[in-house]
């Protein structure tokens, strides 16, 4: 995900950037929406900023011109939504960037897309695909594939920038997923335990602002919680 500041080509960056603006404009709108709920929704929104950077921070070393480590993602897609996330990473990116050498400012755009866009719209579909699954299991797999969907749009990103000579972009790809693979999988799996126990946590301090948003009710109580507010 963190590709290196200057690893990619001027075009490509320029293509990233006009592809993720849109996404990134929209999310702060929506957080902007989100913030003047509520006060406690500020709060959850800086928690989730706040995961999304201490978990990104980790790095592995990895793919020339990048590096493996938790995204933190699927957090703020699953309590706001995906699009809040577009705006969220892009801070998170920026400050990474600049203070911690992480990523770039030419690769923002690109960085952007595969961590703020591609991954929490990945863990928020497989969220809402598992409604009949337990809490638990939802949140897991939000985490998972969150982080997992990241490292994918990456290796394409590397293999459109640099194809291989012989079988091209899909033979390029199929390098770095399989290089990715190595370091990314357990680490996707610890992101799915280190959210389900997040939300644990959130659950038992912050059940009330959870149920606000709507996030532990069921579609009855949601019904119920709409009249209510007519």
């Amino acid at each position: 995900m963190h590709i290196a500041e200057g690893y990619l080509p001027v075009v490509h960056c320029a293509a990233w950037y006009a592809a993720s603006a849109p996404f990134v404009i929209h999310g702060a709108r929506e957080v902007i929406k989100e913030s003047q709920k509520s006060p406690e929704n500020r709060l959850l929104l800086a928690a989730a900023g706040a995961f999304t950077f201490v978990l990104s921070a980790i790095k592995l070393p990895s793919v020339t011109g990048s590096s493996s480590h938790p995204t933190g993602t699927g957090l703020g897609a699953v309590l706001f939504k995906p699009p809040v996330m577009a705006f969220l990473c892009t801070i998170v990116l920026i400050f990474q960037a600049i203070l911690l050498a992480h990523g770039g400012l030419t690769t923002l755009g690109a960085n952007v897309f595969s961590m703020g866009i591609a991954g929490p719209w990945a863990g928020y579909g497989v969220y809402m695909l598992l409604k009949a699954a337990p809490g638990s299991v939802r949140v897991f797999f939000a985490m998972f594939f969150a982080d997992l969907i990241t490292y994918v749009v990456t290796s394409f990103q590397l293999a459109i920038a640099y194809p291989d000579a012989s079988s091209g972009i899909m033979g390029s790809a199929q390098t770095f997923l399989s290089i990715f693979a190595v370091s990314q999988l357990p680490l996707a799996i610890m992101e799915g335990f280190i959210g389900v126990l997040v939300f644990r946590y959130l659950s038992q301090v912050a059940a009330p602002q959870l149920n606000r948003i709507g996030l532990f009710m069921t579609p009855e109580q949601k019904l119920q919680s709409g009249a209510s507010n007519v």
